[in-house]
């Protein structure tokens, strides 16, 4: 079983490949920082270990069977009882049913691997990464990721994905005297979100030919060289964004040259939509800054004209039981002292997990338009307006006569 807690990162892994392949000398800047760790990075690793499982005896039966499984993951839920949510069963599910239907689908049955660590030394020094599944099918590598954010800003596409395609080139590279492979699909299933399934497929010449590309970048970012290139999406997840210089400029260019600031009276929407696009990081690099000064600050080091300071505290009783014993005694009715309200939809959802809670509210839920939000094109969903069609215009007029 592969330990996800403790399982290694190259400098120049896969999973920020985008980053350190569009601004090659981010790679070196972010050893000057430390790793962090979050509430939904440990999340994610806990459903990663149990779609593992779930993979695993699905496949691996034999080795790995019903009893096995069922105790790992009594043991995960009682080692983690701080994390774990019964919806992770649900999702992981969707996770392995995919694998599955993929799997029932080839002509023959294919070579399946789990949580497969591949070399990716042909291409970039020291390099390699972790598949979460690879399935070869005649002649064709099928590479499969599970990412288990909710954020839709978080939302990751196969279609082009750097990631993907150096996991690929790794799956290559440690089966290609075993197969013969001339296709290459990638897929990445992200069960939380709607239509978070994507699929992209490749010639392998085109693959390979990627790996040139990737080698170049690589051989700069090792060494620390190229061009900086601060953009909202490269700068994302880069744990030098907060301090980077060619960040800061190139918003500090944006937000205050003369170019942006001399405009007629009134902008059109044209111009609307470029300063959106382009004040989407200055607001992002704000508060990276922000918690870069407070983290500065706490840590007793001077930041000109700024310091750390008490934010607004909160009230929680010492003891709850003896104060509501107290409060009772002295007449306070319990109609005060306590709070009925139902359960939300949502509540109800994470805590019977997914299915359950289909099957038990199935035609009981009213789905509630969520408010308008302005998102990028490049979103999923569909437009909407508030502007009336013709149709209904003329619903209207006919429910009037």
């Amino acid at each position: 079983m592969m330990d996800h807690q403790n399982r290694g990162h190259a400098l120049l892994g896969p999973s920020k490949a985008y980053q350190w392949m569009a601004c090659t000398p981010s790679a070196r800047l972010e050893e000057e920082f430390p790793d962090t760790s979050s509430e939904a990075a440990a999340e994610g690793t806990l459903a990663h270990e149990l779609a593992e499982l779930k993979v695993r005896n699905y496949f691996y039966s034999v080795e790995f069977g019903k009893r096995k499984l069922t105790a790992a993951i009594k043991k995960k839920k009682k080692e983690h009882a701080d994390l774990w949510q019964e919806e992770m069963m649900g999702y992981t599910d969707d996770y392995l049913d995919f694998i599955k239907s993929t799997a029932l689908v080839s002509p023959t049955e294919p070579y399946v691997a789990i949580e497969k660590q591949v070399d990716l030394t042909a291409y970039i020094p020291d390099g390699f990464g972790t598949a979460d599944c690879i399935l070869i099918c005649g002649d064709t590598i099928h590479v499969i990721d599970f990412k288990y954010g909710k954020n839709p800003n978080g939302r990751v596409s196969a279609e082009h994905n750097p990631q993907m395609q150096l996991y690929a080139l790794g799956a290559y590279e440690a089966y290609r005297m075993l197969y013969t492979i001339k296709r290459v699909r990638m897929s990445i299933v992200q069960p939380r979100l709607p239509e978070g399934i994507t699929t992209w497929e490749t010639t392998l010449e085109e693959l390979l030919a990627f790996g040139q590309v990737v080698k170049e970048k690589a051989a700069l970012a090792i060494e620390g060289k190229g061009e900086f290139s601060p953009a909202e999406k490269t700068c994302r997840y880069c744990k030098a964004r907060g301090k980077c210089r060619a960040r800061a400029e190139e918003n500090v260019k944006l937000a205050f040259s003369d170019g942006f600031r001399k405009k007629p009276p009134l902008i059109t929407n044209e111009e609307m939509g470029n300063y959106l696009r382009q004040g989407t990081d200055i607001a992002k690099w704000i508060s990276d800054l922000q918690a870069i000064a407070l983290k500065e600050c706490l840590a007793g080091n001077e930041v000109p004209g700024w310091k750390a300071v008490e934010g607004r505290g909160s009230r929680d009783w010492t003891d709850l039981d003896q104060v509501f014993a107290h409060l009772t005694e002295a007449g306070i009715p319990d109609a005060i002292l306590w709070e009925r309200k139902p359960i939300t939809p949502a509540a109800l959802e994470k805590a019977l997990g997914k299915k359950e809670y289909v099957a038990q509210t199935e035609g009981y839920v009213l789905k509630k338009p969520g408010k308008p939000a302005l998102v990028p094109a490049s979103d999923k969903r569909p437009a909407i307006t508030n502007k009336i069609s013709a149709e209904e215009a003329f619903k209207e007029e006919n429910d009037h006569e």
